[in-house]
Formats: structure tokens, sequence, C-alpha cells
């Protein structure tokens, strides 16, 4: 009997996907309303880097990290220098392998996630281009059409955040974080926290964040103090211990930010019994593929989560949609417009809010597109 021919290679014939170019812009971001936040945090004219890869078969892949000053260990002006430093890495390399591409980067330039996030995201997108899918199609499927958005709300006059979480209900919004602790004054948090809770009235969901910047012993106090409302804290203080201790004098529900970046500090919160919610930010873990493992790890445990970024413009938007959109509904306390915060928006097809809800982009990838007139010219050009 003649002997059967060898298969022909499974890659036989499939296009080339290697990386062969890699462009980054810096822009300014210039917040609708300034963000003011305990411990002298603040959100007012801050840069995003917009990184682009593109493939020798003609594909580009986009990514964006918007670091804000004194939030957590990352500088807007030293994604370029990363990404440089990992240049021989990315520069040749098969754009078919999110995860595996960016671990190599993670063991070449350890920590860093900041630089590794829009890298990350830039390969999904180009995964979704090269398969023709949408990436929340590869991060576990489609399972809700649009999404709940939370509306921020930042720390000024009580009356006034409280006119503008009205104003927000009656656009259909139901969750609401109120900033405290900017003026560093905790009676003045409680009448935040009851006059924003009044204003859109029973129901809706309502959480103080101070983003670090309280005491325990302030926070307690606040949280006692209208421990009879319909309320949920948000990271009152820096460590774990103490945001637990809260947790437990305040008898209040908590959503953990800052304190649950990895996959072991996920765990210990979850011990200490104060990860009621946890913020899943794609550049606070390192991006998608960081971001997913610590989704999934919150679908395992029943924490519910907020998946969006720290800030940015479309590109970060539609990343955390996507992410958000192939999550568990019952555990998906909510997502972020955050391109509905700033100016200007850098993709004109970029998801926008309507009723309180936004909308996964459909199209191959992320399913937005730059105009190259809102970035410039790039900073970076490698390859």
């Amino acid at each position: 009997m003649a002997a059967r021919a060898a298969p022909a290679p499974r890659t036989a014939g499939l296009a080339s996907h290697r990386i062969a170019e890699i462009r980054l812009w810096r822009t300014p971001l210039t917040s609708l309303v300034p963000y003011e936040m305990a411990a002298g945090k603040r959100c007012a004219t801050v840069e995003t880097v917009v990184l682009a890869l593109t493939t020798d078969s003609g594909l580009v892949g986009w990514g964006e990290v918007c670091p804000i000053p004194h939030y957590l260990p990352a500088y807007a002006r030293g994604v370029a220098p990363g990404v440089a430093e990992l240049a021989p890495v990315l520069l040749g390399a098969d754009a078919t392998g999110p995860e595996a591409l960016i671990e190599a980067c993670m063991r070449f330039l350890p920590g860093h996630a900041y630089v590794h996030s829009p890298l990350d995201i830039a390969l999904w997108d180009l995964l979704g281009k090269i398969a023709d899918l949408p990436v929340h199609a590869l991060l576990g499927g489609l399972r809700a059409p649009s999404l709940p958005i939370y509306h921020s709300i930042t720390c000024i006059d009580p009356h006034e955040m409280a006119r503008i979480a009205r104003d927000a209900r009656a656009q259909g919004v139901t969750q609401f974080q109120a900033k405290l602790g900017a003026d560093d004054d905790w009676r003045a948090d409680v009448a935040r926290l009851t006059l924003v809770r009044e204003a859109v009235g029973p129901g809706p969901l309502v959480y103080g964040d101070w983003n670090c910047g309280a005491t325990s012993l302030d926070a307690a106090r606040v949280g006692r103090a209208v421990a009879h409302l319909d309320v949920m804290l948000e990271q009152p203080c820096r460590t774990l211990d103490e945001c637990a201790r809260v947790r437990a004098a305040t008898g209040l529900p908590m959503k953990l930010d800052e304190g649950v970046h990895d996959i072991p500090s996920l765990l210990v919160a979850h011990g200490a019994g104060c990860l009621d919610a946890a913020a899943i930010k794609l550049s606070k873990f390192g991006g998608l593929s960081a971001a997913r493992q610590a989704r999934d790890l919150c679908q395992r445990l029943g924490v519910r989560m907020c998946v969006e970024d720290t800030w940015g413009s479309d590109i970060a938007t539609a990343a955390a949609l996507a992410l958000g959109a192939s999550s568990d509904p019952r555990l998906l306390l909510n997502v972020c417009d955050l391109s509905g915060y700033v100016t200007p928006r850098l993709a004109p097809d970029g998801p926008t809010r309507a009723g309180g809800r936004i909308a996964p982009p459909t199209g191959p990838g992320l399913g937005v597109d730059p105009d190259p007139a809102a970035l410039g010219e790039p900073e970076l050009i490698l390859g």
C-alpha cells in the first residue's frame, strides 16, 4: 500500500501577522468638569498615551493608557521609554497570541503595568481584526448588549453635588459615585452622601469614594453617621487592613479600587472581608489579559465588579466595554464611559452613553479608529 502523504502544517497558507512598526502619541485630555478628590488628587488636564501596533499584513491595533497624578505608580511620560525598551521583544513578534507576547514583555520589563496595558490592548485589537471578531467575542462572548454606567461626581459643595446627581438621574443614570474628602471635613462628607442619596431617590446605587485619602477614624465617623442610608463606601484608606477596619466599624458594603491591582491583592481583600465590589481597571492590572484573569476570579468569588480604566478616551473606553460585555451581568456592577468626561474625543465612532447605559462597539477588534487629526504627529516611531 502506498504511504500516505504527511498532512500540511496548519499554518500553511495563513497570512503573516508580525509586528512591523510601533507608533506612540501623547495627547492632552481636558475634563469637562475638573475632578477634585481627597488628598490633593485632581483631574483637570492630563495626558493620555495612544499606541498603534502595525503588522506586516497592514493591520493596525490601537491601545491607550491615561495615568492620572497621585493615583497609582504610573507616569504618562514614562510610557514611551518603556515601550522603546520593549521594542526588541515586540518587533517581529507574532501578533496572534496577545497573552503569550505580553507575558514575554512582562518578563523583559517587570512591573510597569501602565506600560504593558496599552500594548496588551493593542494586541487584542489586532487579534480581533485578524479573526474578524469583536474583542468581547474573544474574551468570553457577548453576555449583554448594553451595560449600566455610573456617574462620577466631583467633590465640591454638597448641594451642588446633589444637583449634578439629580440631573444625571433625569438622564437615566442609576449609579452614582460621590467623591469625598477634598476639603478634609468629615461632616461635609456626611452631607455629600446624605444629599446625593436624597436627590436620586430610593433604588439607585450611591457610593462615596475617598481614593485612599481618609484616615480609618474619619471614614468610620462618616460611615456610622450615614449607616441608616442605603450607601456603599469606596477605598477610604490606603491599606487593605484600614479598609477592613472601616468595613467592620460601619457595617456598610465596600468597593475597593487602588488596593486591588493583581490576583494576590484580590485574594487578600476577599479574605479580609472588605471586597464587596472591586474596580477592575485595565491599566492598574496591566491590560486586558490580566484584567480578564481578575474578572474571572471575581466571578468565581461572587464579587461585584466595576470594569473600566483609570482615565482616558475612546480606545480605553472601548477596551473596558469589551471586557464588561463578556462578563456575567449578575456580577457586573457597572462600567464607565470615560470618553464622556473629557475633550477631545479621539474617535468619532466611539461609544456614547444613552439612558444610563452604554453599548460596546460591534466591529472587528475594539471597533474604534482614532481620528489622525486628534492625535497629531507621533512622539515615537519604532520599526
